[in-house]
């Protein structure tokens, strides 16, 4: 390590040492905050996951600043659960740092031991492999084991989705091309007309679930994530909608008195401009 990394490492311990501090200092009864005070694992894990998604945002719009920001607030977040474990005897920050540097450690022989030689493929083999078995040994103090184990309630449903099936497809439970999971889209499509046909909105969100869970497998066939996926099309119909609404200004028009068939008449007008640039 050079004197320069030696610098940073240290510079890093101060700060975090200080935000442990300020955590504390702010979950102190005599003296913190009233708010911080009230707050609970479970009151504070939305939050938790809010700052993980605002991370993403942030490398998403290329923006190091507010990534440099919006990093911080995750790393708060760190220190609040783990002030709040500390509280409890649970464990203290120093025991989550020290818990993820060992499994790091572990996970990566081809780099902390000398011995191992292993190509990018064959990490990732050994990778998936290890953390079977730290799931597997895991599910060693519970009554039931099964494959599923370990996939995180709290993720948003269609990353959930995706992990659900990746974790079945390791048993064999899987189409082995991506064709047939078309007929199934087929299927699933024709059982939601059919739920909808009924009138039973129990039946039309049981189907339309359906039909989202395929669609995921789908886009993992395809080794295509689906998040990122949806994403891009969140941000691909947004921009499209702004235009739209800037072209029915530029035009005199009042975008919200428009029928749907001027409408559509303005997000093809649209499309043709992105195609054309």
């Amino acid at each position: 390590m050079n004197p320069s990394d030696t610098q940073q490492h240290d510079r890093a311990a101060r700060e975090f040492a200080r935000l442990l501090d300020i955590m504390s200092r702010l979950r102190s009864p005599d003296g913190g905050c009233p708010w911080d005070l009230e707050q609970t694992f479970r009151t504070i894990a939305p939050y938790t996951i809010e700052e993980a998604y605002e991370v993403a945002d942030a490398i998403e719009r290329e923006d190091m600043g507010d990534l440099r920001e919006e990093l911080g607030d995750l790393l708060f977040q760190v220190a609040f659960h783990s002030q709040m474990a500390s509280e409890e005897g649970a464990f203290e920050a120093a025991d989550v740092a020290a818990a993820i540097n060992e499994k790091m450690i572990r996970r990566h022989p081809h780099v902390f031991d000398a011995a191992d030689d292993r190509s990018s493929d064959d990490q990732i083999i050994a990778w998936e492999v290890m953390k079977a078995a730290e799931r597997a040994s895991k599910a060693k103090s519970k009554e039931s084991h099964s494959a599923l184990d370990g996939v995180a309630l709290s993720l948003p449903a269609l990353m959930r989705a995706e992990k659900l099936q990746k974790r079945a497809a390791r048993t064999g439970f899987d189409w082995a091309e991506p064709e047939p999971i078309f007929d199934k889209l087929d299927e699933e499509t024709q059982e939601l007309k059919e739920a909808m046909a009924s009138g039973d909105a129990e039946a039309i969100l049981d189907e339309m679930g359906d039909l989202l869970f395929v669609a995921a497998n789908l886009a993992r066939r395809l080794n295509v994530d689906p998040e990122i996926a949806l994403r891009q099309a969140n941000a691909k119909f947004e921009r499209r909608f702004r235009a739209m609404e800037a072209l029915a200004s530029e035009r005199g028009q009042d975008f919200t008195a428009l029928d749907l068939d001027a409408q559509e008449a303005l997000w093809q007008d649209v499309k043709k401009t992105e195609r054309t640039t």
